[in-house]
């Protein structure tokens, strides 16, 4: 665990100097691409150790990948039975879910 916390801590100063920097900022657009790039460093680290998202909108919906927090009248034909939001993001350590996907569902 020691490894996988020292290499958070660029990720963590980061994002410290990024809060340094917002209440500084005059540019927002320059807040937003920092942040962007901050968050592309951190899912590029989770990628690095094995961790990616569920892709779940529009997928069928599957009770191995997700938890159905609710069914909402389906938007189209298409989409009943699938998962039309996401409420909180599911992730696979390797082959494994780490965390289901949250979900909400079609009917």
């Amino acid at each position: 665990n020691e490894n996988l916390l020292q290499a958070l801590l660029p990720v963590a100063d980061d994002f410290d100097r990024a809060m340094q920097s917002v209440n500084e900022a005059k540019d927002i657009q320059a807040v937003k691409e920092g942040m962007t790039l901050i968050l592309g460093k951190f899912i590029g680290f989770l990628n690095q150790q094995g961790v990616k998202e569920i892709e779940a909108v529009h997928k069928d919906f599957d009770t191995d990948l997700h938890e159905a927090i609710t069914k909402i009248p389906a938007p189209t034909k298409k989409l009943k039975g699938k998962v039309v939001d996401v409420v909180q993001k599911g992730y696979y350590l390797n082959d494994k879910v780490l965390r289901f996907s949250k979900v909400v569902i079609g009917e």
